[in-house]
Formats: C-alpha cells, sequence, structure tokens
C-alpha cells in the first residue's frame, strides 16, 4: 500500500523526531543535526561510557527510540534509509563524548555508515589533535547479524560483508546494561563484540514497503513471499509461495541455526539463547503472537533453550509486512552465562525497549557540539591556485567518458558527483576562501566542500583520503614537502581509508589508481612516473570483476574502465599537468 500519514516527505524524519521528543520528556532534540539525547547528558558523560548508535530513518523505533538509562546515550538519524552525514555524526560524538570514561560507536554494517561514521570519528581525532588534546577514547563496533543474504564473494580478502538487522538493539542493550553499571570502555566493546560475533538473525516480508513521497519500489504477487528481504526494501535470496507460519517459522530457525556463520562460532554445539522475534512494521500483533510461539518451539527443537524471549517491534523496515528472527548465543560457562543474562535483564528505560522514564534536565551541551573554534584565516598561493583550476578543468573534459562509463556499470551521477566536487573546490579557491598557505587546513576545507558537494559514497571516500592526508601533514614541515614525501603522507592517507572501506587495489574501483600513483610517488619522487603507473592502474580494470559498489550487481562490459578510477586520473592529471 502506497497511502501514507504524510505532511511534507522533506520534514518527516524531523517531524517524526518532535513527535519523540514530545511523548517522551527525559530526551532533547538537536534539530539541526537530527541528534536525540536525554536532558542530564552532563551527568551522564561524568558516570559512564556513553555510546550511540544512528542511521537511514525508516527503522523505528531503532534508533532514537532506544536511547535513555540503560541503552543509548544518543542516536543520529539520516534521511529515510539514507546514512547521516559524517558531519551530523560529529556533532553528535562532540556532544555526547565522555572525556572520563570513552564513548563506544555502534554501527549497522552498511557502507554509508561505516564510511560516514567513521571519517566523523577521524575527524574527531584531528580536532583533538589540533587543539593539544590527548587522543580520545573511542571504540567502534559494526553489526553484521544478517544469514538471510551472505556474499559469496565475501572470502578472507574481505568483502561488503552481512548486513546489520535487528540484532543491532541486542548488542547496544548489553553494551547500555555494561555502561550503566560502571564498566570500563575495554569492557563495553568487549561484550558489544561478542554479542556482534554471536547474533544471527533472518528476515521474511509479504511485500516491500512503500516510501513516503516515492510510493512502491517492486511489489510481490498476493500469494508470494521473500526470504531474506532486507530493511531497505532491498532484494532476498528467494521468493515462493507462501507458506502457513507453522512451515515458515521453522524453516527460518533452521536457516540461522544451518548457516556457515552460525555453525563456524557454534562449532555445532547447542545451547542457550535469547530469541528476539522483531516486527519489520506492519504484521499485526496477533499474528505476531502467533509467530513467538512458533519460533520458540522451532528453537527448542533444534536442539536450543530461548531461556530469554523477547517479541515486538524493534527495527522496521517503514512499514514493511514481515517479520525477522534473532538468536543470540549465550555464553557456555555458568558464571559468563549469569552475567550475561543479567545483562540481558538489566532495566532500560526507553520507549522502544520499556516505559518512559523521567529525569532531571542538567543542561544541554550546545557549546560543545560547535566544537573547536577555527582561527585558519584564508590565504592565496599562486601554486595551488594553478594545481585546483588545471585539475577542475581536467575533470571538466573528463565528464563525459565518466558518465559514460557510469551509466553503463552503475547508477550513472559519478562524472557529475566528481564534477560537482572540482566545481566547489575551483569556486572556494577562485573567492580566495581556502587558507592555501596552511596545506592541513587546506585539505581539511577540501574535505568539507567536497562532502556537501558530492556526497554518496565516492564523495565520503575522497573526504576520508582528505581527511587522512591532512593528519599526515601535520608531522611533516611544509618546507620539507618534496614528491617523495607527498607520496609517503599519500600512503598514510591511505591506510586512514582502508580502515573503513575492504576496497584494495585489484577491487575495480579508483583505489586501483590512488595506490599506484602514491606508491610510485614515494619511491620514485616522478610525478610522471606515478601518473603513469596511475593510468596503468585505471586501465587494468578493463579486466578486472567489480567487487565493491553497484557495479557487483551488473555484468561485466569487455574494455571498460572503472568509472571512478577514471574520475581521479583526470583529477591527477590535472595536478601533474599544473606542477611540471
Amino acid at each position: 500500500m502506497s497511502k501514507h500519514f504524510l505532511t511534507d516527505p522533506k520534514t518527516l524524519v524531523k517531524d517524526s523526531l518532535h513527535g519523540l521528543v514530545v511523548s517522551n520528556p527525559h530526551l532533547v532534540l538537536d534539530e539541526a543535526q537530527k541528534v536525540i539525547y536525554p536532558k542530564n547528558l552532563s551527568v551522564v558523560r561524568q558516570k559512564q561510557v556513553t555510546l550511540f548508535c544512528g542511521g537511514g530513518s525508516g527503522h523505528e523505533p531503532a534508533h532514537a527510540g532506544f536511547v535513555g538509562p540503560g541503552m543509548l546515550t544518543a542516536s543520529v538519524s539520516g534521511h529515510v534509509f539514507a546514512s547521516p552525514t559524517s558531519s551530523q555524526v560529529l556533532s553528535c560524538l562532540r556532544r555526547i563524548y565522555s572525556t572520563d570514561h570513552g564513548t563506544l560507536v555502534v554501527i549497522k554494517n552498511y557502507t554509508g555508515d561505516v564510511l560516514n561514521f567513521g571519517r566523523a570519528v577521524e575527524r574527531f581525532k584531528s580536532e583533538r589533535a589540533n587543539a593539544r588534546k590527548p587522543p580520545p577514547h573511542i571504540a567502534m563496533v559494526v553489526v553484521d547479524d544478517d544469514v538471510g543474504v551472505v556474499n559469496p564473494n565475501d572470502d578472507a580478502e574481505g568483502g561488503v560483508g552481512r548486513r546489520g538487522l535487528a540484532g543491532t538493539v541486542l548488542v547496544y542493550k548489553i553494551a547500555g546494561a555494561m555502561a550503566v553499571m560502571g564498566g570500563t570502555l575495554d569492557k563495553v566493546k568487549e561484550l558489544a563484540e561478542y554479542t556482534v560475533k554471536h547474533t544471527f538473525t533472518i528476515g521474511c516480508a509479504l511485500n516491500a514497503a512503500s516510501v513516503p513521497g516515492i510510493g512502491m519500489p517492486r511489489s510481490l504477487e498476493d500469494n508470494e513471499m521473500e526470504i531474506g528481504m532486507g530493511i531497505h526494501n532491498e532484494p532476498g535470496f528467494e521468493t515462493k509461495t507462501i507458506e502457513p507460519a507453522r512451515v515458515l517459522v521453522p524453516s527460518l530457525v533452521r536457516h540461522i541455526v544451518d548457516s556457515l556463520p552460525f555453525k563456524k562460532v557454534s562449532g555445532g554445539k547447542t545451547g542457550r539463547v535469547v530469541l528476539l522475534v522483531n516486527n519489520l512494521g506492519a504484521t499485526s500483533n496477533i499474528e505476531m503472537g502467533l509467530v513467538t510461539k512458533l519460533a520458540t518451539e522451532a528453537t527448542r527443537d533444534a536442539g536450543f533453550d530461548p531461556v530469554r524471549i523477547f517479541s515486538g517491534t524493534y527495527m522496521t523496515g517503514l512499514a514493511m509486512p514481515g517479520i525477522s528472527i534473532t538468536l543470540t548465543l549465550v555464553p557456555d560457562g555458568e558464571i559468563e552465562g549469569a552475567r550475561f543474562l543479567a545483562l540481558v535483564d538489566q532495566p532500560a528505560f526507553c520507549s522502544g525497549w520499556t516505559n518512559h522514564t523521567h529525569v532531571e534536565d542538567a543542561g544541554c551541551t550546545d557549546e560543545a557540539a560547535q566544537g573547536p573554534a577555527t582561527h585558519v584565516m584564508p590565504a592565496r598561493d599562486a601554486q595551488w591556485e594553478s594545481v585546483i583550476s588545471t585539475a577542475y578543468h581536467s575533470v571538466v573534459s573528463a565528464e563525459p567518458e565518466v558518465t559514460h562509463l557510469d551509466q553503463v556499470m552503475g547508477d550513472g551521477d559519478c562524472g557529475q558527483v566528481l564534477l560537482s566536487g572540482a566545481t566547489a573546490i575551483f569556486e572556494a579557491s577562485s573567492s580566495a576562501q581556502l587558507p592555501l598557505n596552511d596545506p592541513p587546513a587546506a585539505l581539511a576545507r577540501i574535505s568539507s566542500l567536497v562532502e556537501d558537494a558530492m556526497g554518496g559514497t565516492s564523495g565520503i571516500i575522497y573526504c576520508l583520503f582528505l581527511d587522512g592526508l591532512a593528519q599526515q601533514l601535520h608531522h611533516v614541515d611544509s618546507s620539507a614537502l618534496t614528491p617523495r614525501v607527498w607520496g609517503k603522507t599519500m600512503l598514510g592517507a591511505l591506510e586512514t581509508l582502508y580502515q573503513y572501506t575492504t576496497a584494495r587495489p585489484g577491487h575495480r574501483t579508483l583505489i586501483d589508481a590512488l595506490e599506484p600513483f602514491a606508491r610510485t610517488l614515494e619511491s620514485t619522487g616522478s610525478l610522471a612516473e606515478a601518473l603513469e603507473a596511475a593510468i596503468k592502474g585505471a586501465d587494468d580494470t578493463k579486466h578486472m570483476l567489480p567487487k565493491r559498489g553497484r557495479a557487483v550487481y551488473v555484468q561485466q562490459k569487455e574494455n571498460l574502465a572503472d568509472a571512478g578510477a577514471v574520475g581521479l586520473i583526470s583529477v591527477l592529471k590535472g595536478i601533474v599537468s599544473a606542477l611540471q
């Protein structure tokens, strides 16, 4: 069904968050950044490890509905089915970071979330370094509990990985309980990582969900259901005729316990589990009762003891008519198992888990959320301006080719997105808005421009690389910036990028051009040789099978290079041309 209670799709997320706040007196909304946090935040930061989660909207009550004592300290929301930007995440991190105890970041395994949250963490580290403050105590865990769709290309070299689903809620339930009990950041992270590793989920839907303002992306036949459908309407692994619940639900439980990820962790042994039956948004309560009964019975029939059973609406796909089933393995040892279950049982006071709660308003942290004041002043530099101008015009010339390549193998926006970023940098340089006398500051500012202008996965990849490069340059005297030093700092920036993406040379991405350029420049000091190596790397993508990005789902076309790599070559050609 495509009908919605709607005023304006553009304001729906903020309007919904306002509704959450007015009905939960312990919460506050930072409307500009779409961050939810408790009124007594300053007290919480002094007492315990803080933790937050976030992602695209449309999965309510996750994650804003789980902000409260015993669970999350804050949440940050993007648009419907879209990750929040790294600037939103950074604002949230600045606001809730506990200097005394540290902060845990919990995210679901989706590319946009990993990249944007990762970049926010790196920017926060840079801010503290620039302010001469000690490195922050921050940990991040990525939840990948889905066993409905396991990518066969995820091998020893890494891959996109399994998706994050309703098991995410159990992860921050356990972590939040340990945090409120005074656990250290290491201990909170350890328990979160245990829960991630030992939690497994599969979903099933009777149809996709209508997106407000857009409608139905696709529809199943009236007699069909889909196993493994994702919470963003992603296709599952099997579409078949609707089965009776007494057949369907046991098959879902059996799919979990027979899956390779579950067997790898359980070692083929049975034991105690936490069972969570989740409403994907539009399943009636009476049907949820039936599914919960059948899931409990099927879990026991599979040889496992569901010692804790939760049933309700935890993580939705808007109004998706479907359910998901999650099993979390409890530690084997009697003492360890008892401690784990005590954390499961620890009360949490938030709308998505139990009743409302009221706390004293201890004040806000608006000043902290603004970040450190910047004292960097714009300055002109003829060489930098020449490099930016030449690179910009090179991108302008290459845009039609990049767009064509992406239309064949992707979604067709790569050329325009790259041009948008190049244009923003060129205009800022032309109007003397960049601190070009300070390379780290200039790159940091350029990174922010790229984030605002480009968006998407390619934009955040450029941003993370530029952020890493700026950090590397803080340790280098500007007078010592020889080509070899630039190459070395670029390799260091790649290591920062590699913390948040599994893309590597050979995966048919812009990395195939970027890493050869940096490595050759570091070893030879020759811009011409580095550019030649980058061009060869981009050309080699013609013969590679896509392993990352949307091109993974498209049949490889003969003798077509990767659009992202070709786009990067246009940037590098402009830079090298200006410097020679």
